[in-house]
């Protein structure tokens, strides 16, 4: 048996997108990859748990905690001692899916980039996490055989920061769940009801973290409110690192009692939550790849997207943009979509033709080929 392995500890510990995108690459390349067999590898923390989708393929595990874990795979780098006692006899290939790459000997490796953000945004990272990942990630992506961007703006990066050669790096997109699509209204209704928010409320949907640009966001709505625009805005997210000051403002805003904080919501709502939204914002002020603005229009939601790192490639024609940093202009573009129900119409239909060009079908085809030059 020479399997061909797939790192999924990022869907194994619950980690937002980066499991997403492992877990749904995974259960696309079951019915796409033909040669040797997929087989998992994942470092599993406490509470844990493969998605029941994967649970049947055969698997190897560390139990280690993430920086335990981080720091192993450092000093072996640096110790120049290969990891392959941890993976299958025989393994042929090693796709790491997050930003972690044991150092393996005679086993060509594929890395995932998301984003280089620690190395644009310094200070919106904890100090250690940045330590590590400024120092790490110039060597994982230097020795990887291969590298999947997962967009254009992701791409250019790794060869403006690291000077990666761009022949050695390959664009493939994600693209959201197939259960995300319109919606009956009994569920639009119901979620509605199950999470108590007015009729007509903007959405938003990410890790609560400085990127993600909040506060400006928060902003914006106070005057959009202030016009009659707007009743909510709906943050849905966990809290992520260096959260504080945006909850120290929204404490103090005047629209307070607006702004709903439902935390996780479970993946079956998350299609209605969308659908239901009057309009779907994301004003980040960069992006990897933007997965929630093509997960909102394929639900049928109007989006709005900040005119940073790959939103304009997600988001394409069907989008309206804005500049991220500037509060007035945010409140100008979204104003004019929340007055327009023609408008939003309109780009409800695009946004879903948009949405259709992405396929975690494709997806898979893509990977699974790069996989096959590589063996």
């Amino acid at each position: 048996m020479t399997p061909v392995v797939v790192d999924v500890s990022a869907a194994v510990n619950s980690k937002a997108g980066l499991g997403r995108y492992a877990a749904s690459l995974v259960q696309h390349l079951q019915h796409t990859w033909v040669g040797p067999d997929l087989h998992l590898f994942y470092n599993r923390r406490p509470g844990g748990a493969l998605p029941p989708a994967l649970a049947h393929l055969p698997a190897r595990r560390v139990t280690l905690g993430y920086k335990p874990w981080r720091m192993l795979i450092w000093w072996a780098h640096l110790a120049h001692i290969p990891l392959n006692a941890l993976l299958p006899p025989h393994t042929r290939l090693f796709h790491a899916t997050e930003h972690l790459l044991p150092p393996l000997r005679h086993i060509p490796t594929v890395l995932t980039v998301h984003d280089l953000i620690f190395e644009r945004f310094p200070q919106y990272h904890k100090r250690l996490n940045r330590l590590f990942l400024t120092r790490a990630m110039p060597l994982f992506t230097r020795r990887a055989s291969a590298i999947i961007a997962i967009s254009q703006a992701t791409a250019a990066d790794l060869v403006h920061f690291y000077g990666i050669p761009r022949e050695r790096i390959h664009v493939i997109y994600e693209a959201p769940a197939p259960h995300f699509r319109p919606p009956p209204e009994e569920e639009i209704r119901r979620v509605r009801r199950a999470y108590g928010l007015p009729p007509r409320y903007m959405l938003t949907v990410g890790t609560i973290e400085p990127r993600k640009n909040l506060g400006r966001l928060l902003q914006a709505f106070e005057q959009l409110h202030g016009q009659g625009l707007v009743d909510g805005l709906v943050i849905v997210g966990a809290k992520g690192w260096l959260y504080e000051s945006f909850f120290q403002q929204l404490a103090q805003s005047p629209v307070r009692d607006h702004v709903h904080l439902p935390g996780f919501v479970p993946d079956a709502d998350l299609p209605p939550l969308y659908a239901g939204a009057t309009l779907f914002v994301l004003p980040s002020l960069f992006e990897g790849f933007g997965l929630p603005a093509l997960e909102a229009m394929a639900s049928g939601a109007p989006v709005a997207l900040a005119r940073s790192g790959a939103l304009p490639e997600v988001g394409g024609d069907a989008a309206c943009y804005f500049d991220p940093t500037r509060v007035e202009e945010m409140v100008r573009v979204l104003g004019k979509c929340l007055d327009d129900a023609a408008l939003r119409e309109h780009m409800r239909q695009a946004g879903l033709a948009q949405a259709a060009r992405f396929s975690w079908q494709k997806t898979a085809e893509q990977t699974a080929s790069l996989y096959r030059r590589l063996l």
